[in-house]
C-alpha cells in the first residue's frame, strides 16, 4: 500500500484570540432571505465508513470503567461508549469560523473528577491560521467552555502523533500545563480558563521547531519532552514543586539527537518508559530507541526491543523509529510500544511483561478482522497491520484490551491475538467528490482524500467492496457521472498504477483509461463527462496549485488530445441535455467560456464576473441545458438560464461557498437547491440551506450543534429523495441529512 496523502485544508478566518474564558454556544439571528423555520427538523447522520483519518491519541480514564477519548487530526474529538461499543464525536458544533479547532493537538483527563475533560485545539501553528483554544467540560464533552489562546497549535502537523501536550497537575487539578510547538511550556492555575508562560521553563523555543512533545506525571514529578534540542541539548525536564524546572540527569547517550515521542509510567515498578526517534514523524523517522528511567534512583536503562537498520528479505533497508508506548496498570513491569514509519517490514508492537527485558511482537500472531470496515485492505488480499502508530493504549480495567491508531483506523484486542478496528462511529474521511445517482443501486458515491472512490450500497455500513479497485487511488480529485446515461461514471486521483478509470455499472466496477496524458500522473485534477458519456474532458492542478492544459478524449480514455482554448486549471462541467456542450468559468479573468462541438474549442460567452475567487463552483440544474449556477465564497451567487450568455446576481445570498441540487418537492417544477453559504449582512453564521423555490427563499437545514467546521467542499441532494442531502466535511466524513 502506498503511504497516504498528507491532507490539506482550504485556509480560512479563525476567531479572534482573547485570554478570557466563554461559552460556547453559537447562537443565530435569521437572516433576509431565511425562512424562520425550525432548524432542528433535520436528522444528521454520517454515512459509514469506518475511521479513515490519522488517530493521533487514545486516553482511558484511569478510574472510570469503559471511559475513553480519541484525538484526531483534523477532525474532532471523541468520546468512548463502551456500552454502546461506539464513539461520540464532541466537537461538531464547532462552525465555519472555527475550522481551525477541530485539530485536536492534545487531551487530558482529571483522575479526581470522572467528568472533566481537557482539550487542546488547533490544527495549524502557520501564520494564515488563527490561535489555538483549550475546550474544557465536566459532563464528558456534553457541553464546553472555552478559552481562547494568543499562541498556535499544530494537530496536523509533523509531531502530531506525539503527546500528550496537555496535563492535569496530579497535586492540583486546578492546574493545568501546556506544552505548544513554538512559545514554550504554559500553565493555568484556574482549571484553563486563563493561562500564561510557566516561569523557569529552561529549554528555548525554535520559530520551526516542536516544542513540546510529552508532559507525563510520574507520581508528584512532572516530566516534560522536549523536541528542539538540536543534538547536544537535554531534551527531557522535570519538575517536583511545579516551580522549578532542570533537565533529567544522566539522559542516555545518543538521545539528544532524538525526539522524545511519548512517555508512559507504571506506578508499581516507577519506571518511567520514553520512546524516541530522530524526526517527529509521523513521517520521515529513521531511527529510533526506547528507554527507561528508574525515578526512584536515576537509573536509565536502554530497553529497546529491536534496532532499526539491517534489511529486509527483499533487500530494503529496515529503517524506523520509536512511537506510542503504554503501561499495564494491573501488572507489574508489563509495557507496550510502538515502532513508526517502518514501510519496508510493516509496523508492530512489541510487548513485555518484565520490564523491557524481553520482548514479543505483536503482529505475527495478530489475526486482523476488517470485515466491518473492507477499505482496510487497500486493495490487497490481507490488510496491515498498522502504519503511523504513535497512539497506543491499555485499558486499566482490563490487561488485554489494548487498542492503536493508524493513519486509518483503530484496532483494538481483548485476547492480543485476534484484532479488529474499534471504530463505530468515527469518522474522519476529509470529502472531495460527491454523486447522488438518479438510478441504480446506490444513492450514494464518494471520492475522498487518502482513500479514493468509494460505491455506497448502505448509508449504514461501510462499502463492502472496500475502496474502488483497478487501480486503487490514494486521493480523488475528480468523479462524474454521464447524465442521460448514468450507468456511466468516471473518476481520477492520486494513484501508483495510473491516475484515471472508467464504470459502466454505476461505479460497482472499475476499468483504467488505456492511456493517459503524461502530466496525468503528476497533477491529476477534475475530469467531466458529457451527457451521453461520449466525451471526456479532464483538467491539470498539481496541488502546489500550478495549472496545466486540459485534455480531451472521444474513445474512452484510450487518446488524449490537448485542448488549449480550455482556461488551465479550470474545472470542466457538462450540460446535463446537451451532448455537444461543455462550459468552464475562468476564476482569473472572471469569464464563463463554453464549447459547443464536445470540448475541442472553448470560447468566451459572459464576461466582468467576480475574478479571483478560487473558491468558486460552477453547477447546472439537473435536466436543464444552460441552467447554470455560479457559486463564489467572496462575491455570492449568480445564475444564468441562457447557457451563460448573461449572469444574474441572486440577492438572497450573501455568500456561497458550495451548491447542489436535489428532488423537486412536491408540486414544485424545480429541484430543491443546497447550499453551503450565508444570506446576509456581513457576518450572519455561514449554514446549510435548502430552497424549493429557486433560491428566493432560504431554510437552514444544519443547526448550532451540527456545523462540522469548514464544509466548503461540495454538496448534493438526492435525486430520488426529496430533502436527503449530502454533505462533505474535511475531517467529518460525508454527513447527510433527512427531513425529521
Amino acid at each position: 500500500m502506498s503511504r497516504p496523502s498528507r491532507r490539506t485544508v482550504l485556509a480560512g478566518t479563525a476567531a479572534a484570540a482573547a485570554l478570557t474564558a466563554v461559552p460556547f454556544a453559537p447562537g443565530h439571528a435569521h437572516a433576509a432571505g431565511e425562512k424562520a423555520d425550525d432548524a432542528t427538523a433535520y436528522r444528521w447522520r454520517n454515512v459509514v465508513i469506518g475511521g479513515t483519518g490519522f488517530i493521533t491519541g487514545v486516553l482511558f480514564h484511569p478510574r472510570v470503567r469503559g471511559l475513553a477519548y480519541a484525538r484526531t487530526d483534523i477532525g474532532g474529538a471523541y468520546r468512548w461508549d463502551d456500552r454502546a461499543a461506539r464513539w461520540t464525536p464532541l466537537l461538531d458544533h464547532l462552525g465555519w469560523d472555527d475550522w481551525n479547532l477541530l485539530g485536536v493537538e492534545a487531551m487530558a483527563v482529571d483522575p479526581a473528577h470522572r467528568d472533566r475533560i481537557y482539550l487542546a485545539c488547533g490544527t495549524y501553528a502557520q501564520a494564515w491560521a488563527g490561535n489555538g483554544a483549550i475546550l474544557r467540560s465536566d459532563d464528558r464533552g456534553a457541553t464546553w467552555r472555552r478559552t481562547d489562546l494568543t499562541v498556535k497549535l499544530g494537530a496536523n502537523e509533523d509531531g502530531r502523533g506525539a503527546g500528550e501536550r496537555l496535563l492535569v497537575d496530579p497535586r492540583d487539578s486546578g492546574t493545568l500545563w501546556l506544552g505548544t510547538r513554538h512559545d514554550g511550556l504554559w500553565r493555568s492555575t484556574d482549571r484553563g480558563a486563563t493561562w500564561r508562560p510557566a516561569p523557569g521553563f529552561p529549554a528555548t523555543p525554535s520559530p520551526t521547531g516542536q516544542g513540546v512533545t510529552l508532559l507525563v506525571a510520574a507520581g508528584r514529578t512532572l516530566y516534560a519532552g522536549w523536541g528542539d534540542a538540536g543534538g547536544t541539548a537535554p531534551n527531557l525536564f522535570r519538575t517536583a514543586d511545579g516551580a522549578t524546572w532542570e533537565p533529567v540527569p544522566g539522559q542516555p547517550a545518543g538521545t539528544a539527537a532524538r525526539v522524545p515521542i511519548r512517555a508512559a509510567y507504571d506506578a508499581h515498578t516507577r519506571d518511567l518508559y520514553v520512546t524516541y526517534a530522530d524526526a517527529p514523524g509521523p513521517n520521515g523517522q529513521s531511527d529510533g530507541s526506547v528507554h527507561k528511567l528508574q525515578t526512584m534512583n536515576g537509573r536509565w536503562t536502554e530497553v529497546t526491543p529491536a534496532r532499526p537498520g539491517g534489511t529486509t528479505d527483499d533487500g530494503s533497508a529496515d529503517t524506523f523509529g520509536y512511537g506510542g508506548v503504554a503501561v499495564d496498570a494491573r501488572r507489574p513491569g508489563t509495557v507496550v510500544v510502538s515502532t513508526n514509519n517502518r514501510w519496508a517490514a510493516v509496523d508492530t508492537l512489541f510487548r513485555s511483561t518484565d520490564g523491557g527485558h524481553s520482548w514479543t511482537s505483536l503482529k505475527e500472531s495478530a489475526r486482523l478482522d476488517v470485515s466491518e470496515t473492507p477499505y482496510l485492505k487497500w486493495g490487497e488480499k490481507q490488510p496491515k497491520f498498522g502504519w503511523w502508530i504513535q497512539a497506543v493504549a491499555l485499558d486499566p480495567f482490563d490487561s488485554k484490551h489494548l487498542v492503536y491508531g493508524t493513519g486509518a483506523t483503530l484496532y483494538a484486542t481483548r485476547d492480543l491475538r485476534r484484532w479488529a478496528p474499534q471504530i463505530r462511529g468515527l469518522e474522519e474521511t476529509s470529502v472531495t467528490q460527491l454523486i447522488s445517482p438518479p438510478s441504480g443501486r446506490a444513492h450514494l458515491l464518494s471520492g475522498s482524500r487518502d482513500i479514493g472512490v468509494m460505491y455506497h450500497e448502505r448509508l449504514t455500513a461501510s462499502p463492502a467492496r472496500g475502496m474502488a479497485a483497478n487501480p486503487v487511488f490514494g486521493s480523488a480529485t475528480g468523479l462524474a457521472q454521464a447524465a442521460r446515461r448514468p450507468a456511466y461514471v468516471v473518476r481520477t486521483g492520486w494513484g501508483d498504477h495510473g491516475n484515471g478509470a472508467y464504470s459502466n455499472d454505476g461505479g460497482i466496477t472499475w476499468a483504467p483509461f488505456a492511456s493517459q496524458p503524461a502530466i496525468a500522473k503528476s497533477a491529476p485534477g477534475p475530469i467531466a463527462a458529457n451527457a451521453d458519456g461520449s466525451v471526456l474532458l479532464w483538467s491539470f492542478v498539481h496541488w502546489d496549485g500550478t495549472k496545466y492544459a486540459a485534455h480531451r478524449s472521444a474513445d474512452n480514455g484510450t487518446t488524449w488530445s490537448e485542448v488549449p482554448s480550455f482556461p488551465k486549471g479550470a474545472r470542466p462541467v457538462a450540460d446535463p441535455v446537451d451532448p455537444a456542450v461543455f462550459y468552464a468559468y475562468d476564476t482569473d479573468a472572471g469569464a464563463l467560456l463554453a464549447s459547443t462541438d464536445g470540448g475541442r474549442t472553448f470560447t468566451a460567452r459572459a464576461t466582468g464576473l467576480p475574478a479571483g475567487d478560487s473558491q468558486y463552483q460552477l453547477a447546472v440544474a439537473p435536466g436543464r441545458s444552460g441552467d447554470l449556477w455560479l457559486s463564489t465564497k467572496h462575491n455570492g451567487l449568480y445564475r444564468s438560464t441562457d447557457g451563460g450568455a448573461a449572469f444574474t446576481r441572486v440577492t438572497s445570498c450573501l455568500a456561497s461557498h458550495t451548491l447542489g441540487f436535489g428532488k423537486a418537492a412536491d408540486g414544485a417544477a424545480y429541484p430543491a437547491v443546497y447550499q453551503v453559504g450565508s444570506l446576509g449582512p456581513a457576518g450572519t453564521l455561514t449554514a446549510v440551506y435548502r430552497s424549493d423555490d429557486e433560491a428566493r427563499t432560504w431554510t437552514r437545514i444544519n443547526d448550532d450543534r451540527h456545523q462540522w467546521g469548514w464544509t466548503g467542499e461540495t454538496i448534493t441532494g438526492d435525486p430520488r429523495i426529496h430533502g436527503r442531502v449530502y454533505l462533505a466535511t474535511n475531517g467529518r466524513g460525508i454527513q447527510y441529512g433527512d427531513p425529521r
